[in-house]
C-alpha cells in the first residue's frame, strides 16, 4: 500500500485536526474536535473547515479505493458542491464518502457530514473528480 493510501492526509487537513477515525464498510471516516482553529462565528463551525473535512473524506476514499484496484492517477476537481444543512457545533464532527460512479476518467462521491446523529446530516457535498493520468 503507497503512503498516500495509508495516510491521506494533506498539510491543509492536518492543520485544522482531521484525522482518520476508522473505516465503515471499506470508507474511511474522518472526524476533527471543535477547536479555535476550525470556529467561525462564535461557538459554530466554520464552514470552510467543514467544506475541508467533507473534500478531504471524498479524496480520501476515492485514493483507497483506487489503490485497491492497483489504479494510479492525479486526482483533479471538476466541481464540488456543498450543502449547509445545520450549523456545526462545538462537537466533534464526522465525515464519511460513498463512490456513486467510478468510470475510467472520473468519478461521481458523495459525502456526509454529521455531529452526534448520522442520520442528521449537517452538511453533504457532491464532488466530481476527473481522474487524469498520473504522467501527464
Amino acid at each position: 500500500m503507497s503512503d498516500t493510501a495509508q495516510n491521506p492526509l494533506t498539510p491543509y487537513a492536518k492543520s485544522i485536526g482531521i484525522r482518520h477515525e476508522g473505516e465503515e464498510d471499506g470508507a474511511p471516516v474522518l472526524a476533527f474536535d471543535f477547536s479555535g482553529d476550525v470556529e467561525g462565528r462564535p461557538q459554530h463551525l466554520h464552514g470552510g473547515a467543514t467544506s475541508g473535512l467533507l473534500e478531504t473524506a471524498g479524496y480520501a476514499l476515492l485514493r483507497a479505493e483506487l489503490e485497491k484496484q492497483q489504479r494510479r492517477h492525479r486526482l483533479k476537481p471538476i466541481n464540488i458542491t456543498v450543502q449547509f444543512l445545520a450549523a456545526g457545533k462545538q462537537r466533534v464532527t464526522y465525515a464519511k464518502g460513498r463512490i456513486t460512479k467510478l468510470g475510467r476518467r472520473n468519478a461521481n462521491i458523495s459525502v456526509e457530514a454529521w455531529q452526534d446523529d448520522r442520520e442528521r446530516p449537517i452538511a453533504t457535498a457532491i464532488m466530481n473528480i476527473l481522474m487524469a493520468d498520473p504522467d501527464s
